[in-house]
């Protein structure tokens, strides 16, 4: 395993169908001011806001209200709750939601108390933070992004077409997150697989990339192989309790950073999703299953090896009497086959993409380096984006 590094996850976790009475004791840790963020009506209809209401009031605690989180979070939202945050003086935010809540939540933590335009400081500038930052909590109603254990924020700018993502450090982290695999149960069905499919995506991206014998991409492929059961099983039964906790933990584990250390890891599929859904607005996990085999096809002969490793020990390909690439190829028809199965979208023009949105897109896709092929062109991805139409 190459390279040094330091790995440090501050978030505690609270896992299991009574998880949720864990919440006030938790918030005995801050002070009266809560800012409670969600979506729209979900956590009405399904009982979990007077739930949470009726513990947050047992607690003593003075609640502002902060719905409406979108999806694809805008920069308009997030001053408008970094505003509601400094007007009740937030002790702690609540996110109840999926990831793009809790993405939204460290958003506002961040710049509630931002003296500058937090959008251009924290997403465009990648500055470190700078100000006070308010501690954040989780109660999770999706599995996908893994955002309840990380420091990721994603916020869409639409007046400027850019889908930006930010990994903020240690002290952005969810103090603590909640995570009940019923509360999941409820989620139409397109949403699930789409989450899924965001959960492959967050592995693979760590673990394609590298040479090395590395300890975390065999704890990647045991997570993708348990991903892949659970996966199956839950697009037959949705209800599925056992599936459905496993797809949430292992969302969690794909993307709190333990995968990626030892890696440089290569983000594209993301860079390339998250554009689409700057002119989209689509649903984030299912830009990245559009994208993500053009994508691979692109880069196979630059990192064959670990393909067809990726080929054998994931799906299983039998390697007798063929080339290296035949085995690789052969894994990427399997993941195919997969996605078929449990309903991903397969092309971008299922997302409303049309073909004079592809330059603006690849424009606005960030070239990483950390990939098998570092030296990728934004000419290339318009390419891939065309093969994904």
């Amino acid at each position: 395993m190459n390279g040094t590094f330091t790995y440090s996850n501050p978030t505690r976790l609270h896992f299991g169908p009574d998880s949720l009475n864990a919440l006030a004791a938790e918030l005995q840790n801050y002070g009266p001011s809560v800012l409670l963020t969600y979506g729209k009506q979900s956590i009405k209809a399904s009982g979990l806001y007077d739930k949470i209401i009726a513990i947050l009031q047992a607690a003593g605690k003075t609640v502002t209200e902060d719905p409406g989180v979108m999806p694809n979070p805008t920069v308009e939202k997030l001053a408008e709750g970094a505003a509601r945050a400094r007007a009740c003086r937030a002790d702690l935010i609540l996110a109840v939601g999926g990831g793009s809540v809790c993405d939204y939540a460290k958003g506002v933590s961040v710049a509630a108390y931002c003296e500058e335009d937090a959008w251009e400081k924290y997403y465009v500038r990648m500055e470190p933070v700078s100000n006070p930052v308010i501690p954040v909590g989780c109660v999770l109603t999706m599995a996908g992004t893994g955002s309840e254990m990380n420091g990721g924020s994603v916020i869409t700018n639409h007046s400027t077409k850019r889908k930006i993502g930010r990994v903020f450090g240690d002290n952005v982290y969810p103090r603590f997150s909640i995570l009940n695999p019923e509360l999941t149960l409820t989620l139409p069905r397109y949403q699930m697989v789409a989450g899924c499919f965001d959960i492959m995506s967050h592995i693979l991206e760590q673990y394609l990339s590298g040479t090395d014998d590395n300890t975390s991409d065999y704890i990647a492929e045991g997570l993708m192989r348990s991903l892949i059961v659970a996966s199956r099983a839950a697009a037959v039964d949705p209800q599925n309790y056992e599936a459905r906790s496993n797809i949430m933990w292992t969302a969690t584990w794909a993307l709190n950073t333990l995968i990626s250390k030892g890696k440089t890891t290569d983000w594209m599929v993301h860079m390339m999703g998250q554009s689409v859904g700057a002119y989209t607005d689509a649903t984030h996990g299912m830009t990245l299953a559009a994208v993500t085999l053009p994508y691979f096809r692109h880069i196979l002969p630059y990192g064959l090896s670990k393909f067809k490793r990726y080929a054998i020990n994931v799906w299983g390909v039998a390697s007798e009497g063929k080339t290296d690439e035949q085995i690789a190829l052969d894994g990427l028809d399997a993941m195919k086959a997969w996605m078929q199965e449990i309903g991903l979208v397969m092309s971008l023009r299922e997302l409303g993409t049309t073909e004079d949105m592809l330059d603006g897109i690849a424009e606005g896709t960030f070239l990483l380096r950390g990939g098998y092929k570092p030296d990728l062109t934004t000419d290339e991805v318009r390419q891939i984006l065309a093969e994904s139409m």
